[in-house]
């Protein structure tokens, strides 16, 4: 059963071994580089909803200065 393994055989899979690693690798790289963008993204969506967080904070102070002089508040 063993004399059907042979250098060239070993040589052969060998071969196959290194090219689906670097198929491998390309692909990391890849996935790397996509990931990035996610994280970039991910970054101006929050900075966004920070922002209109802010413009949400300033018309609420802004309708309870309208309620507060038009006297239309609940006295607590």
């Amino acid at each position: 059963m063993s004399e059907g393994v042979t250098n060239d055989l070993i040589y052969s899979v060998l071969q196959k071994m290194q090219a689906d690693l670097s198929e491998l690798k390309f692909d990391v790289r890849d996935l790397k580089v996509r990931m990035t963008m996610v994280e970039e993204h991910l970054g101006s969506s929050i900075i966004a909803t920070s922002g209109v967080n802010s413009r949400l904070d300033r018309l609420n102070d802004r309708v309870e200065r309208i309620e507060s002089r038009l006297d239309l508040t609940d006295h607590r």
